[in-house]
């Protein structure tokens, strides 16, 4: 029998959350967790699951590597599955981290499951099959299911059809192909540029993706003469969080006045960031969101005015969707109060 081996994280595996998330790498033999759901459905003997806490995997991640790899020089597997990490960009990340290093160390097979808006399908759909997943773990035994059947295709050696019929992300490799049809490239060419001149829709050969690109602003001229704002990811904020800003996946974002103030404050400002070690931050908050230093350019006129408030969210996990509608959310204030630069600081 084919046997599988499963990677998950230190919350799926019960360890914990937050908390535990520098958990060292582990390997159990049998099953843990998400391993269930994957046995039920996969015909492949899942023989091992591997454990790795997300802040490990993200700030270690060579010696978590090297450790899980160390795991498995001695086992015995035909394929290798990471996840689901739906939209925890943490997970996406390690998940795509250790299924590339089992590819190119072992030439198994590697198959992982993110939601669209996880980091981790930008990072690494051209070196794997990354099925589109659900966006939560309400969507666990789904998508499961969808990378067992995959799974058990190649296991079987069957024929796997393309990212559209499979439903995984396009890797940017095209397969040669006899269509039914028996239609020649030129005859599918006129017929598709028939339909454009139709407005009739139709389904191109060779999509182009879209980027997503933002023009590079002209450069100030004169900073002794600009208002510049502060922006920052790293999660600072009053003590209290007033606006609630989640320390992952952020969906908020918070605007603070510093009008009247030479310096962030610790016991005052603090970060919640949940993608580092706070102490620091917290001991000064201006490691993070330098006003100290801006206040001290503002009277040596370096700049003409330091905009009274800053601007703050949390960008570990945050989805491209909700970063670029808090961007333009926060530009827009921005506009309003003729701000003409921003520094954005982060990690």
């Amino acid at each position: 029998m084919k046997k599988a081996i499963h990677y998950i994280n230190q919350f799926f595996a019960g360890i914990g959350g937050e908390e535990k998330a520098d958990y060292k790498p582990e390997i159990r033999e049998g099953l843990v967790g998400p391993s269930l759901a994957l046995s039920d459905a996969i015909e492949a003997e899942v023989t091992h699951t591997v454990i790795c806490g997300d802040n490990f995997m993200g700030s270690n991640t060579e010696e978590a590597v090297k450790i899980i790899l160390g795991f498995l020089e001695d086992k015995e597997f035909d394929i290798f599955i990471a996840g689901p990490a739906f939209q925890a960009g943490r997970y996406g990340v390690a998940c795509g981290t250790i299924c590339k290093a089992v590819k190119e160390r072992f030439n198994v097979p590697v198959i992982t499951s993110m939601n669209v808006e996880n980091p981790g399908v930008e990072m690494f759909k051209k070196d794997m099959y990354i099925f589109e997943g659900g966006k939560s773990a309400a969507k666990l035994r789904g998508d499961i299911k969808v990378i067992a059947n995959f799974a058990n295709k190649i296991l079987k050696g069957e024929e796997t059809g393309s990212a559209d019929e499979e439903g995984f992300f396009p890797r940017g490799i095209r397969a040669q192909v006899w269509l039914k049809s028996g239609k020649i490239a030129a005859q599918r060419g006129v017929e598709m540029l028939i339909k454009k001149l139709n407005d009739q829709p139709y389904i191109t050969e060779l999509p182009i993706p879209k980027l997503d690109r933002v023009p590079i602003a002209a450069p100030i001229k004169d900073l002794s003469k600009a208002n510049i704002a502060m922006v920052t990811t790293g999660g600072i904020v009053p003590v209290n969080n007033p606006d609630r800003i989640q320390s992952a996946s952020a969906t908020r974002w918070g605007r603070y006045d510093i009008s009247d103030v030479d310096r962030l404050e610790s016991g005052v400002y603090k970060t919640i960031h949940a993608g580092f070690d706070p102490a620091a931050a917290d001991a000064d908050p201006n490691v993070i969101m330098p006003i100290d230093a801006m206040k001290a350019y503002l009277k040596e006129g370096k700049i003409a005015k330091l905009h009274d408030y800053f601007y703050s969210t949390v960008g570990t996990g945050t989805t491209q969707a909700e970063a670029a509608r808090m961007g333009k959310e926060i530009v827009q204030k921005l506009f309003e109060d003729k701000v003409d630069g921003v520094i954005m600081t982060s990690t």
